[in-house]
């Protein structure tokens, strides 16, 4: 009879050298130190690192030669210690006063008020003369310029401590004729006002005055009247009706047999009064 559930035979361990008692399980550790020779030629045991103290000793000591890390808001703070702040000309010490003079004598006189506020020791007092400038939009050639010219001719600006020396000091200098603004005889002069300080004056990154201008003007301006220099209409004088910057031409109404007729010009055949 055929047996449905046959069973499994087990061979048993032909000797006592096959048998593995389970109460003594093998080190391999130790199996392997075993197998390692001693003595004084013996290589030394090699070192595990440990992954949790590295990490910490990284942390806290960076090597020597690692790049160093610059945050976003030390680069602002950086640059915000390098912007210069600007002073209004108005707030600096002192007053600004306007000095009339001789024509064409504006740079002589700013040479003399200069040499006599050192020699006469009034530098504490006497801080600075300007002469304000502007940028000017001239035609050459056929060919447009720009070139400064003074923006009031005959004045400078002074900006000084007023008192008895300082005033007299400056209005007796060679060249001045006296100051604008001036009242009754012996008072003080006025002092402009800041709108006027900052429309003429600007400050530089270096604290030198200049002229504050953004744009610069034409030398003609509508309504003008100017002369005719070249052409048919020669030594002609009419008024600026129209002013053609591109084309570098000027539309004049000059006076023709008791008419005022316009006539297209170039900048170049125009001149000032």
């Amino acid at each position: 009879m055929t047996d449905l559930f046959p069973t499994t035979t087990v061979d048993e361990p032909d000797s006592e050298s096959e048998t593995v008692d389970a109460a003594t399980p093998v080190d391999a550790a130790e199996a392997a130190a075993a197998l390692l020779p001693t003595g004084p030629g013996a290589q030394p045991e090699p070192e595990v690192p440990d992954p949790v103290g590295d990490s910490l000793l990284d942390d806290a000591a960076p090597p020597e030669d690692a790049a160093e890390v610059i945050d976003a808001e030390d680069l602002v703070y950086e640059k915000a210690e390098e912007e210069v702040e600007t002073i209004s000309p108005y707030d600096m010490p002192g007053k600004w006063y306007v000095v009339h003079t001789q024509s064409g004598y504006e740079n002589k006189v700013q040479q003399n008020i200069e040499a006599r506020r050192k020699t006469m020791d009034m530098e504490s007092h006497i801080h600075e003369t300007v002469i304000p400038m502007e940028d000017v939009v001239e035609f050459k050639a056929g060919k447009k310029v720009t070139t400064k010219k003074k923006m009031f001719p005959g004045y400078l600006l002074v900006r000084a401590e007023m008192n008895d020396i300082s005033w007299e000091v400056i209005r007796n200098t060679p060249g001045v004729t006296g100051f604008v603004g001036h009242g009754r005889r012996g008072s003080k002069p006025s002092a402009l006002k800041r709108k006027d300080v900052e429309n003429f004056l600007q400050v530089k990154t270096d604290g030198e005055q200049t002229v504050r201008r953004t744009k610069p003007r034409l030398l003609y301006e509508v309504g003008e009247t100017i002369r005719v220099k070249e052409g048919p209409f020669a030594d002609f004088s009419g008024e600026v009706a129209e002013i053609n910057e591109d084309q570098l031409k000027v539309k004049v109404l000059v006076n023709i047999f008791g008419r005022e007729t316009p006539v297209e010009l170039e900048f170049s055949q125009v001149a000032k009064l």
